[in-house]
């Protein structure tokens, strides 16, 4: 499961794209912060659920880090771009480069995850 930050910056939306190339292309599964951040119970037992689980923030105020403490759910991967040399802005043309970066970064971290049908859509918000 693959939960992205998606705030409105660079680095936020870096994480979004990087989710979702990453579930078109079949790794793990992008899910919906927003409905864990509401408390929603099906969105938490989800998460809860999920056997591996990447969370994505895009600097170090810690936006879904928060929401998944807020939540009583525990942090079993973690990323943050910013800590991983990648300069926080508010310019919002995503870099290839960068994309590509994140997308290592959260292969690398933690987990082989349970793979998704390519070009699967995440089944929280339909």
């Amino acid at each position: 499961m693959l939960l992205a930050c998606s705030g409105a910056s660079n680095v936020g939306q870096l994480t979004n794209q990087a989710c979702v190339e990453l579930t078109q292309e079949g790794f793990g599964k992008m899910f919906c912060l927003a409905g864990v951040g509401g408390k929603l119970q099906g969105f938490i037992q989800a998460v809860k659920d999920a056997p591996d689980v990447v969370v994505l923030d895009g600097c170090e105020k810690g936006c879904a880090k928060a929401i998944m403490q807020e939540a009583g759910l525990p942090l079993r991967g973690y990323v943050v771009l910013t800590q991983q040399g990648i300069a926080k802005n508010k310019d919002l043309n995503l870099k290839r480069e960068q994309v590509d970066q994140v997308k290592d970064l959260v292969r690398r971290t933690g987990s082989p995850l349970v793979m998704a049908a390519p070009g699967g859509s995440c089944g929280c918000c339909g």
